[in-house]
């Protein structure tokens, strides 16, 4: 690919392939963009555009990391083949306490290249620390929805709802490339009442939430002998259903829960945090039709990686194994739900017609990794990786170009190296609850 200047406000991506959010595959078009918007898809050929020969390559709408704690990628593979209890308690919580913004920052920074490279332009972020997030997020110009994470059962609960109030108030709309809601962590570590404040601020504030619910059997059990009801329906009650609301993975909901989502309800499955954790097989697999869901990636520190694409790949081969039944999960379906990670942000983004957001992505499939090439979907799906992206536009802006970040790796390494040292020298702390 020619040599494209930093940014152009007319761009004309020439001769590609077009796979859109069906996954149905169109031959060679022109696609027309003009500040940062799709302007017209057309055969036709209109001067004033710089101009990208696509031939060969195919142009898709680009993916969402529908829910993960990206400064966590800062500890990246510092828990390990442990139970999931202490992976938390002994872990991960402790480490968490003695985090500052800094780590926060560079934590995010690193996490937003990496899904970058991944094909990922916007991510729903769940975490603390929120305005270096926000920082972080604007610097390397990738979109985001960031929920602000709050612990019902912490000794300064009141001061994290306070700050994560204002915080909505003071950047809400600021960046359109930012969206704002409130992260109640789950109701395990948020009790009814206080979920119910938290769900009641957020109606004020007229943005969604983004939440844990019954990520393992043992969780549910517990919430059932508690308060005599599934998480869901403690959610139901507090009034979290309302609202535009993202479930962080919600492995074990019943079919009784069913009937407490409605289309403001968008599930965030994991996969690959399940298969390591061991928090079994729960019931997505055999509900997946009965409610809407795209993928996230959790955290870096217990999914190594952030690739939505990888965590779409092994629900769709979960699926086939733990249902018996190899002819579902079908890729078509699997492209379907990584498109559907748009619909739950709202960005204008996930379609390749005129009047969105020119957030796109070029692939190259004339790789040994994907060839040779019967089927586009299966190639994407079972066998690309982030070599096969060439380009990751947001807005009409290349932070992926002819394979190499706009990003400045070299100087995001040598940050996060000192980070690391920083983390493991300050040591553990006490975690503000328990899992």
């Amino acid at each position: 690919m020619k040599i494209l200047a930093d940014k152009s406000n007319k761009i004309l991506l020439k001769n590609g392939k077009i796979i859109d959010e069906n996954g149905l595959v169109s031959e060679s078009r022109n696609i027309y963009i003009s500040e940062g918007k799709i302007e017209k898809v057309t055969d036709q050929v209109i001067d004033g555009y710089e101009e990208i020969d696509c031939t060969g390559y195919y142009i898709s709408p680009s993916f969402v990391n529908l829910h993960t704690h990206s400064p966590m990628n800062i500890m990246k593979g510092i828990a390990e083949d442990i139970s999931i209890e202490n992976w938390f308690n002994e872990r991960i919580f402790p480490y968490e306490s003695k985090l500052v913004g800094e780590d926060v920052y560079w934590g995010t920074y690193l996490a937003a290249a990496e899904m970058i490279n991944n094909g990922v332009t916007a991510f729903a972020d769940h975490y603390f620390f929120q305005e270096f997030v926000y920082k972080a997020v604007e610097d390397i110009g990738i979109r985001a929805d960031i929920a602000t994470n709050i612990f019902g059962l912490a000794d300064d609960y009141e001061k994290q709802l306070k700050d994560s109030i204002e915080f909505v108030k003071k950047y809400k709309g600021k960046n359109e490339r930012i969206g704002l809601r409130l992260g109640p962590h789950a109701p395990y570590t948020c009790p009814a009442e206080k979920l119910t404040e938290i769900i009641n601020a957020a109606k004020e504030l007229n943005v969604g939430i983004h939440i844990h619910l019954s990520e393992t059997k043992e969780q549910v059990e517990d919430s059932i002998k508690l308060t005599g009801k599934t998480p869901f329906e403690v959610l139901y009650e507090s009034g979290g259903f309302t609202l535009n609301t993202i479930i962080a993975h919600g492995l074990w909901l019943t079919e009784e829960d069913l009937k407490y989502l409605n289309d403001k309800t968008f599930f965030a499955l994991s996969p690959k945090t399940y298969m390591k954790l061991s928090m079994g097989k729960g019931n997505i697999y055999k509900l997946k039709d009965s409610i809407n869901y795209s993928f996230g990636t959790d955290g870096a520190a217990s999914s190594n990686t952030l690739s939505p694409l990888e965590q779409a790949r092994l629900f769709a081969l979960n699926g086939k194994f733990l249902t018996d039944n190899p002819v579902d999960f079908k890729v078509e379906d699997i492209w379907k739900k990584l498109m559907d990670g748009h619909r739950a942000l709202n960005f204008n983004t996930g379609k390749i017609k005129e009047g969105y957001s020119a957030d796109l992505l070029i692939w190259d499939l004339n790789q040994v990794t994907t060839f040779p090439l019967y089927n586009e979907l299966t190639s994407i799906i079972y066998s690309s990786t982030a070599e096969n992206i060439k380009c990751t536009m947001v807005e009409g802006e290349f932070l992926k170009y002819d394979g190499k970040l706009k990003a400045n790796v070299p100087n995001i390494l040598e940050n996060v190296k000192r980070i690391q040292e920083n983390i493991l020298l300050r040591g553990k702390g006490k975690g503000k609850v328990e899992y």
